[in-house]
Order: C-alpha cells, then structure tokens, then sequence
C-alpha cells in the first residue's frame, strides 16, 4: 500500500543507526507517514553482517527498537524520548545486506510513563524478515544522557532524493 510521506525525523553525527558521519553506521533515514507510522530507510553494508551476506541479529534488533522507539515523537507535540523496558525480536526470514530494507514502527499503547509499540522489518521484495514488540519509559533526554543537539548535529537533513510516498 502507498502511503504519503509528511515529515522527516532528525539524523545525528554518530549514532549507530542514524549518525550521517558513523563510517560503521546504518545511516537510517526516519520518514514519518500519513497512517501515523514511521518508517525507516537504510541499506546494510559488509561491516554489519554476522554469517556471510546476512544481516547481523543484534543489528536488526537495534532498527526495529529505534523505529519504534521513534514512534513516539509523531505523537507529541513536546519532545519525547523512550529508554527500552524490554524489547522482543522474532525473525522469519534471512536478511540480506546490499539492499535497501525499511522497518516500520508504530505506537500501539501508552500511558503517562510509558509507551509500547510494534514493527517489522521488510525486504525490498515485500516480504516480512523479522518483528519486533517494545516497551519504553519516557524520560527526557538530560536524564538519559549528555547531550547537545548542536554538538550531536541532531536535526533534519533533507534531501532531493527523499520520496513523497513509499510503498509498504
């Protein structure tokens, strides 16, 4: 199904997953969609795979968390952050790297402290290679870490290469 894009979320300097200057990094890309979903976009690399030519588990769990842990900030009109609970992979098929995958996240319940979502990681020919369920506790950022959102280079990067729909 097409859905329309309606916004971009923040990339960083060196986050693992979406750290635009990380040599090693994922460089995901987090569209936000118009069924209140988001998706991430990235294409795995040789230094991310565990067996040759597969995509490592704990990497895929990583993208799976942070889509859905992304979720939130579509929800709020203040910033919001989430610290994993408990996060809960399945994995139904192999994952290939060298192609672009996206994981798509989604908030499925919250309460004043918490937030609990689900996603899926899909392959480029529409199959569903792994899912994943979250809990989150909200915090905000300075009590989960140091960070400056001008050090960290935290902002949108657009550019004219990013769709105005995509097809899940």
């Amino acid at each position: 199904m097409i859905h329309r894009i309606i916004g971009k979320q923040q990339n960083s300097k060196m986050c693992f997953l979406c750290g635009l200057k990380n040599p090693f990094g994922l460089k995901g890309e987090f569209f936000e969609l118009d069924n209140n979903e988001l998706v991430c976009t990235f294409k795995p690399m040789n230094e991310h795979q565990s067996y040759p030519g597969r995509l490592h588990g704990g990497i895929t769990t990583a993208v799976l968390d942070e889509t859905i842990g992304r979720a939130i900030m579509m929800k709020s009109k203040e910033e919001v952050w989430g610290v994993t609970i408990e996060f809960t992979t399945r994995f139904k098929k192999q994952i290939p790297l060298d192609e672009e995958l996206r994981v798509i996240g989604r908030i499925t319940g919250e309460t004043s402290r918490t937030f609990e979502g689900t996603g899926e990681l899909i392959l480029s020919n529409g199959e569903i290679a792994a899912t994943g369920f979250g809990k989150y506790l909200r915090m905000p950022i300075n009590k989960i870490a140091n960070f400056n959102p001008t050090e960290q280079e935290w902002k949108v990067v657009k550019s004219a290469k990013d769709p105005e729909t995509i097809d899940i």
